[in-house]
């Protein structure tokens, strides 16, 4: 069975820095694209980063030059470090996968994912 877990969610303050993982189950995530997505209260699910099969990072305008994508094939994890945190960053943050491409094509920061995490909270206040 396919599964993906997301942890490392909290609370920070502006400024101040997370790192989420989602860890895979029942796959290989090395064979996949990871995205993370995120979704506020009120607002539409939007793309935050993506990391393909091929190590081919992007990344939302929102999270340019603050995020960063990385995966440990080892652990069968992939990690989102967000630093500079803002309050507009709160929301819940899901992990996402999807067959890589054979090419090595880049991934895609939209929902054409096909296997879900559940989820973890990060709320950014004072």
């Amino acid at each position: 069975q396919f599964r993906l877990v997301e942890s490392g969610g909290g609370l920070a303050q502006p400024g101040g820095s997370l790192r989420l993982s989602c860890a895979a189950s029942g796959f290989r995530l090395d064979y996949y694209d990871i995205g993370w997505f995120r979704q506020a209260p009120g607002k539409e699910r939007e793309g935050v980063s993506c990391i393909s099969s091929s190590d081919i990072a992007k990344y939302a305008d929102s999270g340019k030059g603050r995020f960063t994508i990385s995966r440990d094939d080892a652990k069968n994890t992939v990690y989102l470090q967000m630093n500079s945190l803002e309050p507009e960053d709160t929301g819940v943050y899901y992990c996402a996968a999807e067959r890589g491409s054979p090419f090595g094509n880049p991934c895609a920061i939209t929902d054409q994912y096909n296997v879900w995490g559940q989820g973890t909270q990060v709320t950014v206040s004072f």
